[in-house]
Formats: C-alpha cells, structure tokens, sequence
C-alpha cells in the first residue's frame, strides 16, 4: 500500500466499520454470516496495518503521521503518529483479533454478531490508544475501549460476570480520572497545548513531575496491573469469555506498561529516577509474591492471570532499571507474553468447550485422548516457564541482563520468577495433561479440531519465530528506546 495513504487512520476505523457492519447486518443473516463479516473485518484490518511494518523506518523519529483539527476552541488536534515502541503493537493487536473471531467460531452461539462486532470496535480503538499523539485524543480511545470489554466480560462471561464487569470498569476508570488532571494540568503549562510530544519538553520542576507521574500512575498501574492493584484482573479473566481473557491478557495489560513509556518517562523523567526505588519495589513483588499465589491456584484461568501479573512485574522492571537491555527486554517480554498468555488462555478454553469446567483436580490423563491438544499445551507451558528458543526466555533474558548491571540483588529476585514460572505452569500440565485417565468426562473428550490447530498453531509459529530471531523486533525498537534514554539522562541538564 503506498505510503501517501492514511494508514494509521486505516487500522483505527476499518476494523470499527466492519464491527458496525457486523452489528447492523449480522444478526438479520444469521450466525455464519457474521462470522464470515467479522472475520473478514479482522483480515482487512490486519492487512492495513502491515505496511506499517514493511515501510517503517527505524528511527527514533514518529511515522506516517497524520494531523487535522478537531475541537479548534481548545486546539485539540486529530494527531496520530507511531515509532517504535508503538506500532508493534498494532500489528500484535490486529493479528490476535484474527484470532478471536476463529476461536469464537465454534464456541458462541448467542448474541454472535454482537460478540463479534465488540471484538472489532475494540481492536480499533485500541490502535488508537497505540497512535495517539494527542492527549485527548489518547484519552477518548484509552476510555472507549473499556466499553467493549466490559460488555464482552458482563454479557458473555461467568456466572459472576456482571460482579468482575463492574470491578474492571471502575478499577480502570477512577484512575483514568486522575491522567486526565494530569493533562489538564499540562495543558496549562504549555499555553494551550494537548500535544504529547510538546509535553516531553516542559522544563517542569521536581515536585511537578512527582505529581504528574503519580497522576499517571494511577491509571497505568491498574492496566498493567502492577501490585496491590491487580486484584480486578483474577476475577475479569475467570469470567470474561475465552476471546475477551486472550484480548485482556494480550493486549490491553500493556497499555498500562505503553502508557508508562509514552507519558511517565518522558514527561516526568526526573520523577521517574527519584522514584525509580519505588516502583523497583512493586515489580519485585509481583514477580515473587505474585508468582507464589499462582502456584496454590486450582483454577486454570486463575493461575494464568496471576501468571500475566507476575510476568508484566519483569516488564516494569525492565523499564525502570534505564538501561536499553531492560528497557529491550520489557517490550520484547511485552510482545511475547501477548503470544504466549493468549495461547495459554486459548487452550484453557479448548478444554472449556468440552467439559465446562476450569479446575485442575477435573481433569489427568488429557494426552491420552487430546495427544495434539497435549503437544501445543504443554509447548506453550514450555514458553511460559522461559524454555530458550522460544519468545518467553528472550524479555526474561534481557531484563535479567539489563538487571544485574545496576544491581545483583534486584537480578537476582526477578530470576525468581523462571523458578516459579517453571513450578505452576510445569504443575498444571503434569495434572492436566499427564497420567491416566481421570474420568469419564476426560475419557469422552475430542482431539483438536482444524481451526483450532490452525489458530494455536500460528501461535507456537509467532513464539518460535521470535524466540528464535528476535532481531526484527530489536532492530525496529532500538533507536525510539536510545531515544527515550538518552531524554531521561539529559533531563536535569534541560
């Protein structure tokens, strides 16, 4: 696609268009036909954001920037831009939609078109969380893209679902509340500006950027989410559906981290080293403490989730240690998780469809009548404990590195999280997969079907593919992270 064509603009509203046709025409077709729309949707959407990929240039510089006035009153600007730390991101988001329009496929048959059509409003507003480079704008999809989810958690979900639904929404709203103070504040110091990138330039004092990171934290902090604020997630995820946990977990845990990279470093960078101890000290214990609460979950989906809040700890880590090999590590760790946990959610949900529970004592023996199912399940419990050659090592890998450049013990507490990584995963597949046959529900279950093996299959492909060569993603990430680091390091100089 050539590059004069509004591609950012492209991979935010094509994916909401055919979420509105799926909506609008869908349900009068009937079931397949909105599967077929809405995975055409997903397909078109992907397909618009690849060149975004293929003609990147990696520079620290923003790309395929597209600006136009919106609310000229309060110069609010329709500002869009990427580099790259956040247009991975976009195609990670864009290819795991695909993915759960073919999981949904076999496994809702109420509500289709509107389940569907969630799936595709959201990726868009997501892309456009990604490619905001105004404040407003960033803050109209960062609170947009709660509607979907919630809907997809309330009305979809659990038995509790209504319960986690109102948890999520109020969690991530009340602390979105104290970023838009932050910006109003901003907006102020700059004369009347909403741009992010002029933000990055204010000579602000200390105590103000104090305040300003800690506004922000508050709302990043519960998307991550870092500890003690996770407690929403446990629950969203038990309830949400199988496409909104593999959603939940994939992408929008790392708007949170996104989020800490786009406005907390950079604007408050001398905030960000004042209270670098600080939030050391959260990702450690989420990675350790986090880690020790998976390992006596019973239920799969619960384990999974506090396996994603201790793995997002070595993400913060890695931020907060300023270095490029930590910083790398998070955002590949970033990348990785978004493979990985998807998969693991995804096969919690295989099992799901078949025998409607999520406890581990309910199931053994699985590999004698799932031995496919068995073969991706317990590969992608490899990657989550940190298997080298496969994406989960590669993040773990270089914050560790990144790590014990600044400090032995604070590498040697993160390293931590491979022993426990190891434990509950490793201890799921021996009791789900492993031994004989627990019982008649386990002795009826059905091998994989051809949709399944091709969504988890191109998972284990993305997990190998980075695990193996994760130079792509370094090649591209590098010079927006120099960047970054090098704004942070003159920042008491401006």
């Amino acid at each position: 696609m050539p590059s004069g064509y509004p591609l950012l603009s492209l991979a935010i509203w094509v994916p909401i268009a055919f979420g509105v046709l799926v909506l609008a025409w869908g349900d009068k077709r009937g079931p397949n036909a909105a599967r077929w729309l809405a995975l055409a949707g997903s397909i078109a959407g992907l397909a618009v954001a690849i060149p975004l990929w293929t003609q990147f240039d990696p520079t620290p510089a923003m790309q395929f920037v597209e600006m136009k006035p919106w609310v000229q009153a309060f110069n609010i600007n329709y500002h869009l831009g990427v580099d790259g730390i956040s247009m991975p991101f976009i195609l990670l988001n864009s290819f795991m939609t695909i993915l759960v329009v073919l999981q949904a496929w076999g496994s809702v048959n109420e509500r289709v078109a509107q389940y569907l059509a969630s799936f595709l409003i959201m990726s868009g507003l997501i892309n456009g969380v990604f490619a905001a480079l105004d404040a407003i704008v960033f803050y109209v999809f960062f609170e947009a893209m709660l509607i979907p989810m919630f809907l997809i958690i309330g009305v979809w979900g659990g038995p509790n679902r209504v319960y986690a639904a109102v948890k999520f929404f109020l969690y991530t709203l009340l602390g979105s509340l104290l970023m838009l103070a932050a910006f109003i504040y901003l907006y102020q110091a700059t004369n009347g500006s909403f741009e992010i990138l002029d933000y990055h330039k204010l000579p602000l004092s200390l105590k103000a950027q104090i305040l300003i990171f800690l506004a922000m934290f508050a709302s990043f902090s519960v998307k991550v989410p870092m500890w003690p604020v996770h407690t929403w997630l446990p629950d969203a995820h038990t309830e949400a559906p199988t496409g909104g946990s593999v959603i939940l977990a994939a992408i929008t845990l790392k708007i949170g981290a996104y989020g800490f990279l786009r406005f907390n470093l950079p604007i408050a960078p001398d905030a960000s080293q004042a209270l670098q101890g600080f939030m050391i000290t959260l990702s450690l214990v989420a990675i350790v403490y986090i880690g020790l609460v998976a390992l006596v979950q019973d239920d799969m989906k619960r384990l999974i989730a506090y396996s994603s809040i201790s793995h997002m700890g070595f993400v913060t880590l890695g931020f907060f240690i300023f270095n490029a090999d930590g910083m790398t590590g998070g955002l590949i760790q970033m990348i990785s998780h978004g493979f990985i946990s998807a998969a693991m959610f995804l096969c919690v949900g295989v099992l799901y469809d078949r025998m409607h529970s999520r406890r581990i004592s309910d199931y053994g023996g699985v590999a004698n009548k799932m031995p496919v199912f068995a073969a991706f399940f317990v590969f992608f419990a490899m990657s989550n404990s940190g298997l080298p050659g496969t994406s989960g090592f590669v993040g773990e890998f270089f914050v560790v590195l990144g790590t014990i450049k600044v400090s032995f013990w604070w590498a040697f507490l993160a390293a931590t999280t491979l022993i426990f990584g190891a434990a509950y995963t490793l201890w799921m597949a021996k009791r789900v997969i492993y031994g004989a046959v627990a019982n008649d529900n386990v002795a009826a279950l059905a091998d994989v079907n051809g949709r399944e093996k091709l969504v988890l299959g191109l998972l284990v492909a993305a997990v190998l593919a980075m695990g193996v060569n994760p130079r792509p993603f370094t090649e591209v990430m590098n010079p927006s992270i120099q960047g970054l680091l090098k704004h942070i390091s003159e920042s008491k100089v401006r």
